[in-house]
C-alpha cells in the first residue's frame, strides 16, 4: 500500500497486553540504540540530498504537517425514515456525523426492530432472545455507565437477530417517584413560588405529567443516537395504564395470598423526603470519632463557624431515682432521643443495681416515671456503667427490648425531624438543634456527665443524602421470606445463572437474610396504593393508624370493588360506607420489579406474554442487583410461577480514570452525546461549576479536563464509543474509564473506512456470487496469502461467537479488531497490491482469487463487527460491489444478514504457521531497514538462513517477503560465498537469521562523525551528574526521590554513551569490511 493511499494508523489494541518491542524478532543480533536515539543519530540535518549513500538522506524526516482542510459541514438530505442515498462516492475522510446519519430512522421505520409474537411462538429458548432494558429514571439523562449497558445489550440483541432468532428488545423508563417529585417541586417553587401543597395533589400530578411530556424524551434521544435497536412500538413507562394495571393486580394478589400487610413498626425515615425508605436504600458512613457534618435540613449550628453539627461522641448524663438521692448514669450517641426514653435497662445479675430492681427514675424534663428493667439480652455489664437507656420508638435494639417488656413507645419527632409535643419543652426544635439544647439543659440541672469521642456508623438516605431517623410509622409491608427462598433455590439448582458467578455469594447472603419489604412511600408521584380505609357514615374517632382497625383497610382493584368489600366487612349497605384512599404511593422498585412481564401485558393473557415471557437475559450493573434484579426474580416467581429470565449478566461498574464513581456532584459525568457529537472545553468546564465540589476540587478537575481535552472532546461517533466501551469489559472488574482511550477508537473507525475505501478500487471490476466462498476454496487458484486470510477469518468468526456466548465482549472486540487491522490491513492488503495492479492475462487467476478473498473478508468482517459498530458497518456493507444482485436471500440491510459462523474445514493451521514464519522474516527485514534508516524508495537485498520446516515457507512466499520487506531480491539459504561481508545481521530465532546487504547504502564516515558529535554533548552531561552525585553530603542531604531520579538519569546517560560507542565501533567494522 503506497504511503499516499495507506489508511491512518489505528490505535494500539486496548487489551491489557504489553506492546511489541521495537524490532521484535531480532533478538540476539546486533545491539541497537533505543528508538529515539536511533532517530536522532540516523538523521542528517542540513545536508545536500544524495543519490547514494542513502543513510541519513533525510527521507524519513518528519514533514511539516499540511494544514488540514476544513471539515465539511454535513447536511443530511435523506428524508426521515427513507434509505440513505449512497450514489455519491465515499468521502475521502471518515466523518461520524455523515456516516451515522439516517440509518437509525430507516431501520426503525422499516420495522427491523419489531418483535413478531407469531414468529416467536413455540420457539425454544435457544431460538429466541428477549430482553428488557433496565428502565432509567425519566428525570435523568444517560451517562457513560448507561452507554456501556446500551452497548452490551444492543450488541447481544443485534447478534441474536442476525443469527435468525426471534428477537425482542423492550425499551422503557421509570417514573422515579422521589427524584421526579423533587425535580418538579423545585421547578414549581422557582417558577411560581408555590409548594405542591399549595397546588393540591391532583393539580401537582398534572404538573408532573406536563414535565414528563416536555422533558422525558431526553433518554430516548440518547438511545437512538447510540443505535440501540429496541422495539420502539413497545416503549413503556412505569406509570402507563398497562403497567399501572399490573401494579394494582400485584398488590391485590400479594394481599390475597397473605403476603402483604400493614403494620406500625420501626423503619428508616428520611426527614428530607418526609418518607419511609427500605433497608437497601440506606448508605452508611463510618465515623472514627468526633466529626462535624453539614445537615441541609437545619439552619446551622451557631456554635460552629461553618454551621456543622457534631457526631461521633458518646454523651453521658444521669437520671435521678425516684424518692432517692441516687442517680443512674447512662450514655448515648443521640442525646435528643432521651426525650422519648421509657425505661433504663440493667443486667439482672449486676450486683450494682440489684437494690434498684422494680424502682423508677424521673425524667428531668417532663417528670415521666421511667421503670428500671432487667434485660440480659441487651445489656452488657462490662460496657460503660452497665445501664442502658431505652427509646423503643427511635432505635432498632430498643424497639425489640420494648416489645419484650411491653414498654410504652413514644415518638418524639415529627415528619420533618423536629421535636413534637411529646418532647416538650423542646417542641418545634429541629433534632440536632435539640441535641445541643438538651445538653445545655442537662448541664444546668447538674445531670450532664460529659462526652467523649466514639466510633459510630451513620445511615444516610441514598436518595437525598439525609441522615436517617429510626421511626415508628404505619406502613405497608411485603413478606419476602418464601419468595427469597425460591430465588436462592433457583440459583443453587442452576435454573438461574448469575454471570460472573462470583456474585452468587452476595445473592445468597442478602436473600438468605432478607427482611420484609416496606413498600409504601409518603409521596404524591407514583402508583397510589390501591387501599381504602372504610368507615360508616357518622362514625367518629376511628383512627386509620390504629393497628386494631387494620381490618378496615380494604385492598381492591378499583374503588367500586372497594365499596362492595367494605360493606361486607362493616356489615352495612353500600350507601352507608365512606372510603378514604391511602394517600401514600408504592416504592418505585415495586413497579420496576414487575417490568419483565408487565411490559408484555400481564396480568392479561396477551400474545406478547405467551410468545416473549419469560425473557432470556437480564443485563445490568451490580449496583442494582438487590434493588431491582432480586425483586424481579421474587415477584416473577410469585406472580407468574416462572423465572423472569434464565441468566443475569452483571457488567462492571464504570468509574472515571481515577477510580471514582461517576457522579454529578464530582463533575466527572460525561454524557454519551458529548463523545458522539463532540463537546467544547467550555461546555465541559461549565458543568463543573454546577456541581457540589469544593472550590479547590473544582479547580483541580478543570485543570485535569483542560489537560486531557485542551480542545474539548472531539467528535467520535456512536460506533467508536460503543466499541471503545466494549473493549473495557472485563468480567468482575470495575472499569476505570479514560475517555481519551475511547476517543482513540475513532481512529479504528477511520482505519476501517479508509481500508474499505482503498480496497474497493481492487474489486470495482469484481462480481461476487452467492457461493463465492465455496467457489474460492475449491478453485485451486489460491496463494498461501489468500488461504491465510480465509483461515484467520474463519477462526475469528468462531472466536467472536464463542465470546459473545460467554459474555466476553472485550475479547470479542479484540478478536475482530485484530482481524481487521493486523491481518487484513497490515498484512493481506499490503501483500496483494502487486497482484491487484497486475491485470495481465497470466495473472488473471491469482487476481481473481485475491479479489474474492478480499471481498469475502471485508463483507464477512463487516457482518462480524456490526453488532458492536452498527452504523459504519451498514454504510460500508451497502457500498460493496454486487449489492442487490445476490439472489432472493440477500437482505436489504446488514442487520438482517446472517451472522458469520466459523467453518473449521477452511481453517488451515499449516498455512497460518507458514505465514507466521514469513512475517517473522518480514519483521526482521523491516527492523534492518529501520535500524539503518533506509528510505522507502530504496529496495534492499536480503539473505535468509533458515532450517527445518521454515525453509519451505520462506521459499513459497519469497514474493510476499519482497513486497512487505521492500526487497530487490531475497535469497534463501544462499552459499556463504555469495553473501557479501558488509551485511547487517538479525538472528530471528534458533532456526532463522536474516542478513541485509549494506553495500553502498551507508556513508560510514559521516555517520561516525555525527555520532562523535553527539557523544561530545552526552559525555559532559554524564560527567557533571556523576560529580554532583559524588559530592560530600549528597547522600545525607538529598531526598530519596531526588536520588532515585538522578540515579535513573545517570543510568540512562550511561546507556546512551555505551550505545553511541557501540554504534561507532559497528560502523568502523562495516567500513573496513566494505573496503576489502
Amino acid at each position: 500500500m503506497s504511503s499516499e493511499s495507506k489508511p491512518d494508523e489505528a490505535p494500539k489494541p486496548p487489551a491489557d497486553e504489553p506492546p511489541k518491542a521495537e524490532g521484535e524478532g531480532s533478538e540476539g543480533g546486533e545491539k541497537k540504540l533505543s528508538k529515539n536515539q536511533l532517530k536522532k543519530l540516523a538523521k542528517g540535518k542540513g545536508k545536500k540530498k544524495k543519490e547514494k549513500p542513502q543513510w541519513g538522506d533525510g527521507s524519513n524526516k518528519k514533514k511539516k504537517a499540511a494544514k488540514a482542510p476544513p471539515k465539511p459541514v454535513f447536511v443530511n438530505k435523506t428524508p426521515k425514515g427513507e434509505k440513505k442515498d449512497l450514489s455519491e462516492p465515499m468521502e475521502a475522510a471518515y466523518h461520524p456525523c455523515a456516516v451515522e446519519a439516517a440509518w437509525q430512522e430507516w431501520w426503525e421505520a422499516s420495522g427491523y426492530y419489531k418483535g413478531d409474537p407469531e414468529f416467536a411462538k413455540g420457539k425454544s429458548d435457544d431460538e429466541k432472545f428477549v430482553m428488557v432494558i433496565p428502565p432509567p429514571n425519566v428525570t435523568g439523562s444517560l451517562h457513560l455507565g448507561h452507554a456501556l449497558t446500551a452497548a452490551v445489550e444492543d450488541t447481544l440483541t443485534r447478534w441474536h437477530r442476525m443469527k435468525g432468532h426471534a428477537t425482542l428488545y423492550v425499551p422503557g423508563t421509570d417514573h422515579a417517584g422521589i427524584a421526579t417529585q423533587s425535580v418538579v417541586e423545585k421547578m414549581l417553587m422557582k417558577e411560581t413560588g408555590q409548594t405542591r401543597h399549595d397546588l393540591g395533589r391532583e393539580k401537582f400530578i398534572e404538573k408532573v405529567w406536563e414535565w414528563k411530556k416536555e422533558y422525558g424524551d431526553r433518554i430516548t434521544t440518547q438511545l437512538r443516537s447510540l443505535g440501540s435497536s429496541v422495539d420502539w412500538s413497545r416503549e413503556r413507562f412505569t406509570m402507563d395504564d398497562m403497567l399501572s394495571k399490573a401494579v394494582v393486580e400485584a398488590f391485590n394478589q400479594f394481599h390475597e395470598r397473605g403476603l402483604l400487610y400493614r403494620a406500625n413498626r420501626l423503619g428508616n425515615w428520611s426527614c428530607a423526603l418526609k418518607s419511609a425508605i427500605s433497608d437497601i436504600e440506606v448508605d452508611y458512613i463510618d465515623l472514627e470519632g468526633r466529626t462535624f457534618l453539614e445537615v441541609k435540613t437545619h439552619k446551622g449550628n451557631p456554635n460552629d463557624p461553618k454551621g456543622r453539627y457534631e457526631f461521633g461522641t458518646l454523651t453521658s448524663f444521669a437520671y435521678p431515682i425516684e424518692d432517692s438521692d441516687e442517680v443512674i448514669v447512662v450514655a448515648t450517641t443521640r442525646l435528643e432521643t432521651m426525650l422519648g426514653d421509657t425505661a433504663v435497662a440493667v443486667h439482672p445479675e449486676d450486683p450494682r443495681y440489684k437494690h434498684l430492681h422494680g424502682k423508677f427514675l424521673i425524667h428531668p424534663f417532663n417528670g415521666r416515671r421511667i421503670p428500671i428493667i432487667q434485660d440480659a439480652t441487651l445489656v452488657d455489664m462490662a460496657f460503660g456503667t452497665g445501664a442502658v437507656k431505652i427509646t423503643p420508638a427511635h432505635d432498632p435494639n430498643d424497639y425489640e427490648c420494648g416489645v419484650r417488656h411491653n414498654l410504652e413507645f413514644i415518638t418524639v419527632l415529627d415528619e420533618n425531624g423536629a421535636i413534637n409535643q411529646n418532647g416538650a419543652p423542646f417542641e418545634g426544635v429541629m433534632r440536632y438543634d435539640a441535641r445541643i439544647a438538651v445538653e445545655e439543659a442537662l448541664n444546668e440541672k447538674g445531670l450532664f456527665k460529659g462526652k467523649e469521642p466514639n466510633k459510630m456508623r451513620l445511615g444516610l438516605c441514598s436518595r437525598s443524602g439525609d441522615i436517617l431517623e429510626p421511626m415508628i410509622t404505619p406502613q405497608w409491608y411485603v413478606n419476602c421470606t418464601n419468595m427469597a427462598k425460591r430465588a436462592t433455590d433457583a440459583v443453587r439448582n442452576g435454573e438461574l445463572k448469575i454471570v460472573p458467578a462470583d456474585h452468587e455469594k452476595t445473592w445468597f447472603n442478602w436473600l438468605d437474610n432478607i427482611r420484609d419489604w416496606c413498600v409504601s412511600r409518603q409521596l404524591w408521584w407514583g402508583h397510589q396504593i390501591p387501599a381504602w380505609f372504610a368507615t360508616k357514615k357518622g362514625e367518629e374517632n376511628i383512627s386509620k393508624n390504629d393497628m386494631n382497625n387494620n381490618d378496615r383497610w380494604i385492598v381492591s382493584r378499583n374503588e367500586e370493588e372497594a365499596y362492595e368489600k367494605a360493606a361486607a366487612v362493616l356489615g352495612c349497605s353500600r350507601d352507608e360506607v365512606e372510603l378514604e384512599r391511602d394517600s401514600d404511593v408504592l416504592d418505585t422498585w415495586f413497579s420496576s420489579g414487575l417490568f419483565p412481564f408487565s411490559v408484555m401485558g400481564w396480568p392479561d393473557n396477551t400474545a406478547d406474554l405467551e410468545a416473549f415471557y419469560p425473557t432470556s437475559l437480564l443485563e445490568t450493573g451490580l449496583d442494582i442487583l438487590f434493588f431491582w434484579v432480586a425483586r424481579m426474580v421474587m415477584m416473577g416467581l410469585e406472580l407468574t410461577d416462572k423465572l423472569p429470565f434464565h441468566t443475569v449478566f452483571l457488567h462492571a461498574m464504570v468509574r472515571d480514570k481515577d477510580g471514582r464513581k461517576m457522579s454529578k456532584s464530582l463533575g466527572n459525568v460525561i454524557d454519551p452525546l458529548e463523545v458522539i457529537n463532540g463537546c467544547a472545553l467550555d461546555s465541559l468546564l461549565s458543568k463543573l461549576d454546577g456541581g457540589n465540589l469544593p472550590p479547590k476540587e473544582v479547580a483541580k478537575a478543570k485543570k485535569d479536563q483542560a489537560a486531557d481535552f485542551p480542545d474539548g472532546i472531539p467528535e467520535c461517533g456512536s460506533d467508536a464509543l460503543r466499541i471503545g466501551l466494549l473493549a473495557y469489559t472485563v468480567q468482575g472488574r470495575d472499569v476505570n474509564l479514560d475517555i481519551k482511550r475511547v476517543v482513540g477508537y475513532r481512529n479504528f473507525c477511520n482505519k476501517l473506512w479508509n481500508a474499505t475505501r482503498f480496497a474497493l478500487q481492487f474489486v470495482d471490476d469484481f462480481q461476487p456470487t452467492t457461493t463465492l466462498l465455496e467457489d474460492l476454496m475449491t478453485s485451486g487458484k489460491m496463494a498461501i496469502r489468500d488461504k491465510f486470510m480465509i483461515s484467520k477469518l474463519m477462526s475469528c468468526c468462531s472466536t467472536v461467537n464463542e465470546n459473545f456466548t460467554d459474555y466476553k465482549f472485550g475479547d470479542a472486540q479484540q478478536a475482530a479488531y485484530s482481524l481487521m487491522i493486523d491481518d487484513l490491513c497490515n498484512v493481506y492488503l499490503e501483500l496483494i497490491k502487486p497482484v491487484m495492479y497486475d491485470k495481465t492475462e497470466e495473472n488473471k487467476d491469482s487476481r481473481w482469487a485475491a479479489q474474492a478473498t478480499l471481498w469475502i473478508t471485508i463483507e464477512t468482517g463487516l457482518r462480524l463487527l456490526h453488532p458492536m459498530m452498527p452504523f459504519v458497518t451498514e454504510e460500508l456493507w451497502q457500498r460493496l460491489p454486487g449489492r442487490g444482485s445476490l439472489g432472493e436471500d440477500e437482505t436489504p440491510t446488514i442487520m438482517l444478514a446472517k451472522y458469520p459462523e466459523g467453518n473449521s474445514d477452511y481453517v488451515d493451521t499449516a498455512v497460518e504457521e507458514s505465514m507466521a514464519t514469513t512475517m517473522k522474516i518480514i519483521n526482521a527485514c523491516r527492523s534492518h531497514r529501520s535500524h539503518y534508516n533506509i528510505a522507502n524508495k530504496v529496495e534492499t537485498h536480503f539473505y535468509i538462513k533458515i532450517t527445518g520446516e521454515g525453509e519451505a515457507a520462506a521459499r513459497a512466499q519469497i514474493d510476499d517477503i519482497k513486497t512487505l520487506g521492500k526487497a530487490s531480491a531475497v535469497d534463501v539459504n544462499a552459499d556463504d560465498a555469495d553473501v557479501p561481508e558488509s551485511v547487517g545481521i538479525s538472528i530471528v530465532d534458533d532456526q532463522t537469521t536474516v542478513l541485509m546487504d549494506l553495500t553502498g547504502l551507508v556513508d560510514y564516515k559521516a555517520e561516525i562523525a555525527k555520532l562523535q558529535k553527539n557523544l561530545k554533548k552526552t559525555q559532559p552531561s554524564l560527567d557533571s551528574l556523576k560529580q554532583k552525585m559524588s559530592t560530600a553530603g549528597y547522600e545525607e542531604k538529598c531526598t530519596d526521590a531526588l536520588k532515585a531520579t538522578n540515579a535513573e538519569k545517570a543510568a540512562s546517560l550511561e546507556k546512551k554513551v555505551s550505545d553511541i560507542n557501540e554504534a561507532i565501533e559497528n560502523f568502523k567494522r562495516l567500513e573496513l569490511l566494505e573496503k576489502k
